[in-house]
């Protein structure tokens, strides 16, 4: 199993700059790990108006809508996965990431 090196700062720095791809394999590593791991929310990205703003929500299990976490809402879809990478690494590693 591939195991996330926290100091590999310059993985999360890849994902900012192109979170839709491509991206090199480290990174795609990376992110197996982050969005399969048990630690994690399962986290989805829902337009909740069209062209202007994003939300995070969490799947439910059992067939439940989604549930938003209206206190997370961003002006682009870039924005909330940058986020939600954010949320996952330190979830994963214990180590939190700068948003700069």
């Amino acid at each position: 199993m591939f195991i996330i090196d926290p100091r590999r700062t310059d993985l999360a720095q890849e994902f900012r700059g192109h979170p839709f791809g491509p991206h090199s394999p480290e990174l795609q590593a990376v992110l197996n790990v982050l969005r399969g791991s048990l630690h994690c929310q399962n986290l989805l990205l829902v337009c909740t108006r069209p062209h202007a703003e994003w939300t995070l929500a969490e799947k439910q299990p059992h067939g439940l809508p989604p549930r938003l976490l209206e206190d997370l809402t961003f002006d682009s879809p870039e924005a909330a996965e940058w986020h939600a990478f954010r949320m996952r690494w330190e979830a994963v590693t214990g180590e939190a990431l700068p948003n700069p």
